[in-house]
């Protein structure tokens, strides 16, 4: 994870959240994975993206797991953020991205806003994609 400190000298919580976050999406090793899930969002948890909706982590962690092995394992893209983090209390907005692998591009981008409980784990996750992934 990389800490961002900020101009007063403070670590920036909300990159390091999504920080956390994108790297949920490469990590190759499943236990890891999923105890990166469970220690990010609360047990019940939930995430809306595109029409659906996944609750528990349970669910969190098979969704993660299927993008995982479709985008990032097939060797076609990293997950990145665009560095754009912002928090207005409980919320901590950025875009995340699918970057080609070949060409160093963006193929696809959502702005994901989280909504935090009061020990900084995700309650509910939001999804809205803006730029989306080309037809193969």
């Amino acid at each position: 994870m990389t800490n961002t400190i900020g101009s007063t000298g403070r670590i920036d919580e909300a990159t390091i959240v999504a920080d956390r976050y994108t790297s949920i999406w490469n990590q190759p090793d499943a236990l890891l994975r999923r105890q990166a899930v469970a220690d990010l969002w609360v047990e019940d948890g939930v995430e809306y993206v595109e029409g659906a909706r996944f609750e528990g982590l349970d669910e969190l962690d098979t969704r993660i797991a299927h993008a995982y092995n479709e985008f990032v394992d097939s060797g076609r893209y990293r997950v990145t953020h665009a560095g754009d983090t912002g928090r207005h209390h409980d919320i901590v907005s950025f875009t995340i991205q699918l970057i080609t692998i070949d060409t160093d591009e963006i193929a696809w981008a959502a702005r994901v806003f989280l909504l935090l409980d009061a020990d900084g784990r995700i309650r509910e996750d939001y999804q809205l994609t803006i730029r989306p992934l080309a037809a193969a």
